[in-house]
């Protein structure tokens, strides 16, 4: 059996809160058609359906335990989710004779379908004797014997002909949190098993790669387009590089997607090996060096006419950052003469250290309470059409400092009510109740940047997460938000990558993209990979709106807030 287009786009994301793949797939679902097949592990998580009985089957306090406790909408009764456990979410346009009428017996098949490619891939991994038990879904070791054990879960929803949840296989799980905390899918009369308790040790990455690759066969006609996060020792970490402890010492803000007029070298500090290390674990080896002349596209030539000035007097008057001075931005006199203009706001010190990025990561200062009424009179004096309001990342404060963020969109709008107001924000941890604050302060656009490929993120931005980003982006889809995001090239990712980011923002509902040349701040940062030439840009381009996005912005010189009147009036026309 397989669904009706592929190929099967598979993303290992490594170890993701539950809430954020929920949203991953909430958005694939709602606005994709493509197959995916998402594979990662979860932190701690009890889930239950609608109809299960979780006062008999939930036998501990979950927060005693560390877990969540979350109703979520497939069948099933309470199972748990942690680390060990390889979770799989099919999210397929199924063919009418398997689920396209989502009726009872259409999503049947479909359990019996991610049945048998686990009855397959246990095969493959030494579990011969894998297969049905009749009165219960999953599946299970020896289930025609005197002990059957079950050794994965499914429950899944199948509607208009789209599938979503999946499965999860024990690999070496922690086997009391579904025989001590919980009753297993609220069967009392059969116990549970993991691979590992039956004898076989295999790595979680072999169990990735036998599914996959089984997957592709069964939902993908044998075709797959495949990308992964790093493998990380400890999964949970993604703050190892944070407060200072990243490449170097920033001297001064960047812009949204690093300096374009790279700063005087330090020689007293050293290449950053913990960078080159992640890069050469993620296969980039080679670099340009910092003494090659920079390709002809990349010379930007800047002119800063009475106009600029009398703009850059208002700012400081009213002692506001804006990115576009900042980062040196060649950008700057277009964008300020066309009416555009990116204010950074809660200060200068980010609470992380991205490889590509020169922001300050002193300790922050606490937010300044007259900010949101200090650029929303700039904004207002410099006659400001379209306002970008960009942020440090604040992981110091509770809300991540969302509330400020959405204080300075409600000032603008009051102020300057037909001033369009984008909002680039980082990840708050991918709390949903922070996000929620600003997205109630209804800015025009939502920007936030996925920054690179999969492979690449634990070298560039170890502190932020792939699966993550996609989380906040799909979430403010879901709120009714303009999507925007981006990224740069040049730091070792491949056209096959670059292609694959494009369709996993587009099948999220993505409206905005800008990807731009990377270009290194300093010798303490991420090196260049390679100079790409302006052909190729113009192919993402094309490819990226061919896919679904509405607008994408892609020239070597683009960054995060180039255009941004232009791609949100062109995203307006086109949804309006």
């Amino acid at each position: 059996m397989s669904s009706s287009v592929g190929p099967l786009h598979v993303r290992w994301l490594g170890r993701v809160p539950y809430g954020e793949a929920l949203a991953v797939q909430n958005a694939l679902f709602e606005h994709g058609s493509r197959n995916h097949l998402l594979l990662l592990e979860h932190r701690h998580v009890f889930t239950h359906g609608s109809r299960a009985d979780v006062s008999a089957n939930v036998l501990v306090d979950p927060a005693s335990v560390g877990a969540e406790l979350l109703a979520v909408n497939r069948g099933g009764d309470v199972t748990y989710h942690g680390p060990g456990q390889l979770v799989g979410y099919p999210v397929l346009s199924l063919n009418p004779k398997y689920g396209g009428a989502a009726g009872p017996a259409d999503t049947v098949a479909h359990v019996r379908n991610v049945e048998q490619l686990i009855i397959d891939a246990l095969g493959e991994l030494g579990v011969p004797n894998a297969g049905r038990l009749a009165e219960y879904p999953g599946v299970w070791v020896e289930p025609d014997g005197p002990n059957p054990r079950k050794i994965c879960a499914i429950g899944v929803r199948v509607s208009r002909g789209r599938s979503m949840h999946g499965f999860g296989i024990n690999v070496s799980t922690d086997m009391r949190y579904l025989r001590e905390y919980i009753v297993a899918c609220g069967i009392t009369d059969r116990p549970v098993t993991s691979l590992l308790e039956e004898g076989i040790d295999a790595s979680m990455a072999d169990v990735v790669d036998v599914v996959a690759r089984l997957a592709a066969v069964r939902w993908g006609n044998g075709a797959a387009e495949r990308q992964d996060v790093a493998w990380r020792e400890r999964p949970d970490d993604l703050s190892a590089f944070s407060r200072g402890e990243g490449p170097g010492a920033p001297v001064r803000s960047a812009s949204d997607h690093g300096v374009t007029q790279p700063q005087r070298d330090d020689p007293a500090r050293p290449e950053p090996v913990r960078m080159r290390a992640r890069l050469a674990q993620a296969g980039v080896t080679e670099s340009v060096a910092l003494s090659d002349r920079k390709p002809e596209w990349l010379r930007p030539k800047v002119q800063l006419g009475a106009e600029v000035l009398a703009l850059k007097r208002t700012v400081r008057d009213l002692n506001l950052v804006t990115v576009c001075e900042e980062a040196g931005c060649p950008n700057l006199s277009e964008c300020w003469a066309d009416g555009t203009a990116t204010f950074m706001v809660l200060g200068e010190r980010c609470t992380r250290a991205c490889g590509f990025c020169l922001v300050d990561t002193n300790k922050p200062l606490p937010p300044s309470s007259d900010e949101p009424q200090r650029v929303a009179e700039a904004i207002e004096r410099m006659g400001v059409s379209h306002a970008v309001l960009t942020m440090v990342a604040r992981d110091d404060l509770d809300d991540g400092g969302m509330a400020h963020v959405a204080a300075c969109v409600e000032a603008i709008h009051l102020r300057c009510p037909t001033t369009r107001v984008e909002t680039l924000i980082s990840d708050c941890k991918g709390d949903a109740d922070a996000l929620s604050l600003l997205f109630a302060a209804r800015p025009d656009v939502l920007n936030h940047n996925v920054e690179t490929v999969p492979r690449l993120q634990r070298a560039v931005r170890p502190s932020a997460g792939y699966a993550r980003s996609l989380s906040v982006l799909a979430r403010a889809k879901a709120a009714g938000l303009v999507t925007k995001s981006g990224f740069v090239l040049g730091m070792g990712e491949t056209v096959d990558e670059v292609d694959g980011v494009l369709l996993d923002l587009a099948s999220i509902g993505v409206d905005v993209v800008t990807i731009g040349q990377y270009l290194r701040p300093t010798s303490n940062h991420l090196p260049v990979q390679r100079w790409i030439d302006p052909a190729e840009f113009q192919r993402w381009k094309a490819l990226g709106e061919s896919v679904g996005i509405g607008h994408v912005e892609s020239s070597p010189l683009t960054r995060s807030s180039y255009h941004a009147r232009q791609s949100a009036e062109a995203v307006e026309a086109r949804i309006g």
